[in-house]
């Protein structure tokens, strides 16, 4: 059981920091996308579509929090 649980933390680990870069690459300072990205409930389709839609990156963040 250990394995797996060591196993599922790495995976999302690895999410994570896949979401966090791509936070970073749209435009989000760097400690306002590790925030997003590591919170489940925040879609990152919608987060990167509004900077693409033009949206401030400060303020995307504060919409999204």
């Amino acid at each position: 059981m250990a394995a797996a649980e060591t196993k599922n933390r790495a995976e999302s680990e690895r999410v994570e920091g896949w979401r966090r870069e791509r936070l970073e690459r749209a435009g989000y300072a760097p400690a306002d996308a590790s925030e997003l990205a590591s919170r489940t409930d925040i879609d990152l389709h919608r987060a990167v579509r509004l900077i693409e839609q033009g949206c401030p990156p400060e303020l995307a963040a504060q919409i999204l929090r």
